[in-house]
């Protein structure tokens, strides 16, 4: 098992997945003052996590279904979250063409103004109506495009938002042990019994602790039965979103908000500098949620409801990659359509004298308010403070003055002027002040070791690999940067030689 920190042989609290509910409430514990220890069966962020949108947003949509609460506790989280990461969350506007025959305009203002003033916004602009036939977002559009909206929500960079939860865990003194299951838990009055199995080498090991949370999101009802040997009669539904990227649609930094004429709404967002990202799907889904992918129907989806506003169309030929996760959404209600099956959370708690908690639903926008929510709930089972604190503290590499990342980034590039200018934004982005952990006291690209392609350099893969958790070429260029859209194959084979020799290193050692 892989882990940076000591193993003690008794816990507080043993978190069961590594995505970005599971990293939250470490994160929020280890932060109380608990022996907190993580397990996650993959990588970290493997799965749901960093499949999302890749919005921290309130959800303008879920207004159409009355989920009023949900909408105002996302909406409030956005500018909270911008505070403790400014490196990788950042505002973002879109742009709503209106379609009549879709939605009526009247509904669409009463929406936005709801959406302006639900969550006490304050640094975000608010929402306005734009002519397309004049405003630069209208230049890539149908001229039948007359009238659109423009609003604002915020970017994130999903999986890295998971992994820098997760090294706040260990910085705070907790464990965090990924590519390890939760095999087995036996309960007794002292507490639980936990199996865990390593999940490359099949090693098993048994630990000690006080209480569980079951954060394993898909596998959230699967844990239950498996591993815990509990019925469970929540309701679970599991959707899987899908979502393509293209070469890059449009020129400018705004996002757009499409209207489809099936009643859902289709994003196309500027991604990565040189792409479009489009998404996404709702689909019900059965199977392993590990094995999700985007089908011909749902690529075909996509295409088309973007063709029915761009004027340069796009078909499955040019997509570059696609995504897909699995979401486990808790619903009470009878209703067959999965777009509107709530998107949130429910905590089910069994607080006998070894207590379990289980996380039901949920997004990454209310991450943290349902990591406080959980906490607090389990906390005076054991003995630990009932506070808020994670919305005051920055995430590792957010330490930036008045979170200003602008002036951030000019520091960095003065500390290091012989960095490009592209790679010094794209590190500051990705890692933020934790960037000059990255380069050190390196004086030039060449001091930055071996170059595996656009400007990926060997220092870049260490910092991933001993910061981290980064084993695999996927989980540095797919999950912590995205840099295997730029890299050839060849070159990522090199990446993937690279991780073989140093696990090789590490199993000997």
């Amino acid at each position: 098992m892989v882990s940076k920190g000591q193993q003690p042989d008794q816990y507080d609290l043993v978190v069961v997945g590594g995505g970005i509910n599971g990293a939250g409430i470490a994160r929020d514990a280890a932060g109380r003052g608990l022996r907190v220890l993580l397990v996650e069966q993959g990588d970290l962020a493997n799965y749901t996590s960093s499949a999302s949108t890749k919005l921290v947003h309130g959800g303008l949509r879920y207004l159409e279904y009355y989920e009023f609460r949900l909408v105002q506790k996302a909406l409030a989280e956005r500018e909270v979250l911008m505070g403790i990461a400014p490196h990788i969350i950042w505002p973002l506007r879109f742009v709503m063409p209106h379609v009549k025959d879709l939605r009526p305009a009247w509904m669409i203002r009463l929406g936005l103004f709801l959406y302006d003033h639900l969550g006490g916004r304050k640094k975000l602009p608010g929402s306005k109506g734009i002519n397309l036939r004049s405003h630069y977002a209208g230049e890539p559009l149908k001229d039948s495009l007359g009238k659109a909206f423009i609003y604002s929500d915020c970017w994130v960079q999903d999986s890295r938002l998971v992994v820098l939860n997760c090294m706040d865990v260990e910085a705070r003194g907790g464990t965090v042990l990924p590519r390890t299951r939760c095999t087995g838990a036996e309960r007794s009055e002292q507490g639980w019994a936990v199996e865990l199995t390593d999940a490359w080498s099949g090693q098993k090991q048994t630990i000690q602790a006080r209480s569980i949370v079951n954060a394993a999101g898909p596998w959230v009802a699967k844990f239950l039965g498996e591993s815990m040997h509990r019925d469970e009669d929540k309701d679970v539904h599991l959707v899987k979103g899908s979502h393509i990227v293209v070469p890059k649609m449009f020129d400018h930094e705004d996002s757009y908000l499409f209207q489809n004429n099936d009643g859902r709404v289709i994003f196309a967002i500027p991604y990565e500098q040189d792409f479009t990202l489009i998404g996404t799907t709702d689909v019900a889904y059965e199977g392993n949620p590990a094995d999700a992918e985007a089908s011909a129907e749902e690529i075909q989806y996509l295409c088309d409801a973007l063709n029915r506003y761009f004027k340069k169309p796009i078909g499955p030929d040019d997509v570059v990659w696609t995504y897909s996760g699995v979401r486990a959404l808790y619903d009470e209600s009878d209703e067959d359509n999965v777009s509107a099956v709530s998107r949130d959370y429910s905590l089910d708690l069994d607080d006998s004298a070894a207590p379990l908690l289980s996380v039901f639903g949920g997004k990454i926008t209310t991450y943290r308010t349902l990591a406080r929510e959980a906490v607090d709930r389990i906390a005076p089972l054991l003995n630990a403070p009932v506070t808020d604190w994670t919305g005051d503290e920055a995430l590792p590499g957010g330490e930036m003055a008045d979170g200003d990342f602008e002036r951030y980034l000019e520091t960095l590039q003065a500390r290091y002027p012989w960095l490009p200018q592209e790679m010094a934004w794209r590190l500051a982005r990705n890692y933020g002040t934790r960037t000059e952990t990255l380069l050190g006291e390196a004086g030039s690209l060449d001091a930055l070791g071996e170059h595996f392609g656009a400007d990926l350099y060997e220092a870049e893969l260490r910092y991933l690999a001993g910061s981290e958790w980064a084993m695999t070429a996927e989980d540095a260029i797919w999950r912590r940067s995205k840099l295997g859209l730029v890299l050839s194959a060849d070159e990522r084979a090199r990446v993937e030689a690279w991780f073989a020799g140093q696990n090789k290193k590490r199993a000997s050692a």
